[in-house]
């Protein structure tokens, strides 16, 4: 649970940083009409990308790994399919929760305040 916390906080600290590099152009895209979600779906979309390729690194190594080590017990259990889909699928659950709470608070500035300085 603690290293979810962490890992939680750390991507609100990297999409927080995403979304303030990116404010003019958020601003930008809704004075010519985009909607919040479409302005959340643009800031989320990137992430998402990262963390599948993630997980298609992750899964055949973690899975390569368990069934090593499962291999030196006497009894042994069969690795199935659903545990690493369940638990990429928690993992964008998590992700997409911590990413949309910032890319909608980012997506309702008032876009006259972000473009005010130029």
């Amino acid at each position: 649970g603690l290293s979810i916390l962490v890992s939680c906080l750390g991507l609100f600290g990297l999409v927080s940083f995403a979304t303030e590099q990116r404010v003019k152009e958020i601003g930008i895209r809704k004075v010519l009409g985009a909607s919040v979600l479409g302005v959340v779906s643009l800031i989320s979309g990137d992430f998402i990308k990262l963390i599948l390729i993630s997980i298609l690194i992750a899964v055949p190594i973690s899975w390569f790994v368990v069934k090593e080590w499962v291999n030196d017990f006497a009894y042994q259990i069969e690795l199935d399919w659903w545990v690493f889909v369940l638990a990429a699928l928690s993992a964008i659950v998590v992700a997409l929760f911590t990413i949309s709470t910032q890319a909608t608070k980012a997506a309702l500035i008032n876009p006259a305040k972000t473009l005010k300085s130029e």
